[in-house]
C-alpha cells in the first residue's frame, strides 16, 4: 500500500498500524540497535513510484522504518513524504550481483545501492527480523 505520510492523519496512521504494527517501544529500539536504515539511493523503482520521482529534479533516496510485522520505505517527491507499507509476509528483498539490493511487495518494486557496510548489515537485520516475525510451518498446525 503507497500512501502520503505528509500530514499527521490518524486514519493513515491507523491504516499503518493495522498493516505493520505498531512503532517499536524505546527499549526495544535500543535492544535492536537501531530500526531505521541509512539514507539509501535508489537505482531503480516500478512505474507507480517512478512516477512520482521523477516529479522533482533532487536525488532519489529513501529509508526503511522496521516495524513489528513489517517495514515502511519512505521517500520524497516535491514536498510530500510517501511510504511503501509492505507486511513482512509480503515482502521479498534480494541482493543483486551489482552491490544493490532489491525490495518487492506485489507490483512494487524499489532497488537501492549497498556502498556502505551499513546497508549490508541492515538487511541482514531486515531478514532476521522477518524470520523471526513469520511463523514457521510447524507452528501454522
Amino acid at each position: 500500500m503507497l500512501l502520503n505520510v505528509s500530514y499527521n492523519d490518524r486514519k493513515i496512521k491507523e491504516q499503518i498500524d493495522s498493516e505493520v504494527g505498531p512503532p517499536f517501544s524505546l527499549r526495544d529500539r535500543w535492544k535492536l540497535g537501531g530500526i531505521g536504515s541509512s539514507k539509501l539511493a535508489i537505482t531503480h523503482a516500478s512505474i507507480d513510484i517512478h512516477n512520482l520521482l521523477v516529479l522533482d529534479n533532487n536525488s532519489n533516496s529513501c529509508s526503511v522504518e522496521l516495524r513489528p510485522k513489517g517495514i515502511i520505505v519512505r521517500f520524497r517527491s516535491l514536498l510530500e513524504t510517501y511510504g511503501l507499507v509492505i507486511p513482512y509476509y509480503k515482502l521479498k528483498v534480494y541482493k543483486g550481483q551489482a552491490q544493490e539490493y532489491s525490495i518487492y511487495k506485489d507490483h512494487f518494486c524499489i532497488k537501492v545501492a549497498a556502498t556502505e557496510k551499513s546497508t549490508h548489515l541492515y538487511f541482514k537485520k531486515l531478514i532476521t527480523q522477518k524470520t523471526a516475525a513469520l511463523p514457521t510451518p510447524l507452528e501454522e498446525l
